[in-house]
């Protein structure tokens, strides 16, 4: 059974996920997230907890709760931007805050919600080192993305309960089969590009898709200026029989980009902003992706010129 994309959500949604939660673990007294003096987002609960860690030994006094959301898919607690020792760390940067709290008697306990994945080992040596680095008096807990699969299929009813539904999310894309594609074109185009002095074909002119997406005039010469000169070599590798997996896995990641630009254009001023947030969250999703920017602005590109995504008039008109 495949886990809950976490990574779909945004920041907020996570939030009142992680707070819905707490509610069937610790009672219905848990406070939602909100901006301490020191800007940090804590939820809190006061009291004693219902059935955390366990009905007969349950926490008590003041659990602080957070939430450490990622859009990247397939992370962990171990990645040294989480974990690691350096300042910047997440970890390194929330441990002053609350041995802050500590100190002032105002957290006995603290709990971590995040969608990265979590071993039972890494765990304790997390749950130590904010205990002894924080002075938290009582518990400490990471719940990763293993313990918020099991707590949904728990209390199936947490999603409804913090207002999460997949139309109201925000624009993701999937990046594991774009992710395929560029790896393929990537081999495929270790040879310079020829010249292309006529560009293939489109649908609608260049012109009127910008119209009818609203993508200005200069962003749309600039990704021409860049990008034109891939699209007859993606379409000449999508074409080629030898590449049928790419070509689906090509179809699949248009799809879903597709349907959740339509269920979010409204959000975005242009096409510009449509652009450039699709490419960002991939970047962030996928280390191939990341590493291939340039390929990845022309696969989107191609993808846009070629009428796969955004707007078009109908043939006949």
């Amino acid at each position: 059974m495949m886990g809950y994309p976490f990574e779909d959500l945004d920041d907020s949604q996570f939030e009142r996920l992680a707070v819905q939660i707490c509610r069937k673990l610790f009672g219905i007294g848990v406070a939602g997230f909100a901006a301490g003096p020191d800007g940090g987002r804590d939820a809190k609960f006061v009291g004693t907890a219902e059935v955390f860690p366990s009905r007969s030994a349950p926490w008590t006094g003041t659990t602080i709760i957070q939430a450490k959301h990622t859009i990247a898919f397939n992370a962990h607690c171990s990645d040294p931007n989480f974990s690691g020792s350096a300042a910047s760390s997440v970890m390194s940067e929330e441990i002053p805050r609350i041995k802050k709290l500590t100190a002032a008697g105002a957290a006995d306990n603290y709990i971590v919600f995040t969608n990265r994945r979590l071993g039972a080992e890494l765990n304790e040596k997390l749950s130590e080192r904010v205990k002894t680095g924080a002075g938290v008096p009582e518990g400490v807990f990471f719940a990763g993305i293993e313990y918020l699969d099991d707590m949904l299929r728990t209390y199936p009813d947490v999603l409804t309960l913090a207002r999460i539904d997949p139309v109201d999310g925000p624009l993701r894309v999937s990046s594991a089969d774009l992710a395929e594609v560029i790896l393929g074109l990537q081999v495929a185009l270790d040879a310079p590009l020829p010249e292309f002095d006529v560009p293939p074909v489109d649908r609608v002119s260049f012109d009127r898709k910008n119209e009818l997406n609203n993508m200005s005039s200069s962003f749309a010469a600039v990704l021409q200026r860049r990008f034109q000169l891939y699209t007859k070599p993606i379409e000449d590798f999508l074409a080629n029989p030898a590449n049928h997996d790419s070509l689906e896995r090509y179809e699949a990641a248009v799809e879903d980009f597709e349907l959740k630009i339509v269920a979010k254009r409204s959000e975005f001023q242009s096409f510009d902003d449509v652009f450039n947030h699709l490419l960002e969250v991939l970047f962030k999703q996928d280390a191939v992706l990341a590493r291939q920017k340039s390929l990845v602005r022309a696969m989107v590109f191609y993808m846009y010129w070629h009428c796969d995504i955004g707007e078009v008039e109908d043939a006949a008109t």
